[in-house]
């Protein structure tokens, strides 16, 4: 059985499936925490949440980029995966708290798209930050 979780078919394979998993998890945490419904949306044509979410979307998967070159096994990148989530959410909570004139969420969700822009950069580059502390 260890031949067959040595193949690097197998294991690509079953890091993409975990990656996609904890992907479609994290991004229900961030639909719980946001005021607005980012499919709704998103179906409805609001550009704002769509940058937002592709920013999330990125961000996600470049922590687990990260996550997966630096660690062994599957349960490590799992590991530094959902510990850079988290400081993504803590990123995002900042942002909020650091702009008390008017609130991310209610504007994003109004379509303003300088808004929904800038929450995506801030995903992007606390994604890199936070990868490249991943060890």
């Amino acid at each position: 059985m260890s031949v067959f979780w040595e193949n690097p078919f197998i294991e690509s394979a079953a890091r993409y499936s975990v990656v996609i998993l904890c992907m479609v998890v994290f991004l229900a945490v961030f639909e719980l925490v946001t005021s607005y419904k980012n499919w709704e949306e998103i179906q409805k044509g609001n550009f704002s949440v769509a940058m937002a979410t592709g920013g999330k979307i990125f961000g996600i998967i470049n922590v687990f980029r990260f996550s997966v070159q630096h660690n062994d096994t599957i349960l490590e990148s799992i590991g530094w995966g959902t510990f850079g989530f988290f400081l993504l959410l803590l990123g995002y909570f900042i942002f909020e708290f650091l702009t008390p004139s008017y609130k991310i969420d209610h504007e994003i969700g109004k379509d303003n798209r300088a808004v929904g822009f800038i929450a995506m950069v801030i995903s992007v580059a606390l994604s890199y930050i936070i990868g490249a502390s991943i060890i």
